[in-house]
């Protein structure tokens, strides 16, 4: 996520980063190498235009060439003024304090729309809501039954009609019947097109009119560029959405859609998704985002992380046995399946303060926990003994081979997977600070 725009930060700041003071040339130079990267992310040059001409004034104000430590000065400007264009602060959805709460989710075809309606229904319904999807496009081939086959996987209902009906039809009647099952929040995932057309306007300004909606949900592309931004503004003219969902974040390296939005929409980037799994969608935070946009990480989005997937008891206990040595390979593989929850090694180390640089010289591939490699972990600890998974020091050449051929797999996999705990294992025992970060 913004890795190009992060990096290019980092070697600015860095070029700064061992003057004592900088007189004005120093300053100028700084600022030209920021618009120029900002420029390159592909950030809207109006925007650019603001930000630089702000960020500018603030250096003056502050006197940054008097000041003893003019990069630190610097960088708390910046990450000030990053955050103002993203946003300033975290904007909430409109829930109704009587039910239901109606959610209409707009964009052209492609962005993401259909796959964010099921995050979205996961996300609530993990925050205690019960959500209703609500299926109204009846024009794409398949599209009624794509809804369903996500909504599946993860226990969500579905509410959907004939591909005869409208989408105004099929709203009211979802409406009628979520009163008689008790569904708070319906969401609505409406048609695209691969272009905007005056058909598409045409129906969600029907919906705009005929349904009292609580929040109207833009979906946008994040990799789609400035493209994007004046698809953007057409739905903002004709339905005024009042939240963006910005999808895909994490293929995105330029990250000029994200820092464009907020100032040229006027409208607030309310969350973000960053992969394809169910719960891969957070709240958009603008001082968490900028903080990763120059590279110092956002522990406070890892700490709730943990938070959500580890119980107090858990952390407890967990905590105690490393504390005591006794930390074993059932734990070993407690943690890896609660990691996968978390996110992955990618983005862990996208959210630890200095771990931008260091992850750039890292083979990630051979790092990430893939689904395959967590299966084959857990086929390789089930082949040992209750005994052998407390005290992984009894595992000899002899039991070894047993354990392979008790787990269909080889004896370089049973050791490699010793190996990586015994180095886990010896982390714990000195202290690291990795040990602060993940589970305290």
């Amino acid at each position: 996520m913004f890795v190009n725009l992060t990096n290019k930060f980092q070697t600015i700041f860095n070029k700064i980063r061992n003057k004592g003071k900088l007189n004005e040339n120093d300053i100028k130079n700084c600022l030209h190498d920021i618009r120029i990267a900002l420029l390159e992310a592909d950030v809207n040059y109006k925007v650019v235009k603001e930000f630089m001409d702000s960020l500018y004034n603030e250096i003056q104000q502050e006197k940054i060439s008097e000041s003893l430590t003019p990069t630190q000065q610097i960088i708390k400007i910046v990450n000030k003024e990053i955050t103002k264009i993203l946003g300033s602060t975290q904007s909430d959805i409109k829930i109704n304090s009587i039910p239901p709460t109606i959610i209409l989710l707009v964009g052209l075809q492609g962005s993401g729309k259909t796959s964010t309606s099921v995050k979205l229904a996961y996300y609530l319904r993990e925050k205690g809501h019960q959500p209703l999807l609500i299926a109204t496009d009846v024009y794409r081939p398949a599209a009624v039954e794509q809804l369903q086959a996500l909504s599946e996987k993860c226990n969500l209902p579905v509410f959907s009609m004939g591909k005869t009906e409208n989408a105004v039809n099929i709203i009211q009647a979802a409406i009628k019947y979520s009163l008689k099952m008790n569904y708070d929040i319906l969401i609505v995932d409406t048609a695209g097109r691969l272009h905007l057309d005056e058909k598409l306007m045409n129906e969600l300004q029907e919906i705009n009119k005929s349904i009292l909606l609580q929040e109207k949900l833009l979906i946008v592309d994040a990799m789609s560029g400035q493209d994007a931004i004046n698809s953007a503004k057409v739905f903002c003219d004709k339905i005024k959405v009042n939240g963006i969902v910005l999808t895909k974040l994490d293929g995105d390296a330029r990250g000029g859609v994200a820092l464009s939005l907020k100032k040229v929409l006027g409208v607030p980037i309310k969350f973000i998704g960053i992969g394809e799994k169910v719960n891969n969608f957070q709240v958009f935070y603008p001082e968490r985002m900028a903080s990763r946009i120059l590279g110092m990480g956002d522990v406070l989005t890892l700490i709730e992380k943990v938070e959500n997937v580890y119980n107090e008891n858990e952390l407890k206990k967990i905590d105690k046995k490393i504390k005591n040595h006794n930390y074993d390979l059932n734990d070993f593989y407690f943690q890896l399946k609660k990691m996968k929850n978390i996110g992955s090694i990618n983005q862990i180390m996208d959210m630890i303060p200095g771990f931008s640089n260091i992850k750039n010289n890292i083979n990630l591939e051979k790092l990430e926990n893939k689904d395959s490699e967590l299966i084959k972990i857990e086929a390789i600890i089930s082949s040992m003994t209750i005994e052998e998974r407390e005290n992984p020091y009894l595992i000899n050449g002899s039991r070894r081979k047993r354990i392979a051929r008790g787990s269909g797999t080889q004896i370089f996999e049973v050791n490699r997977l010793l190996k990586q705990f015994y180095q886990i294992k010896e982390v714990f025992k000195k202290g690291s600070k990795i040990k602060n970060l993940s589970f305290n």
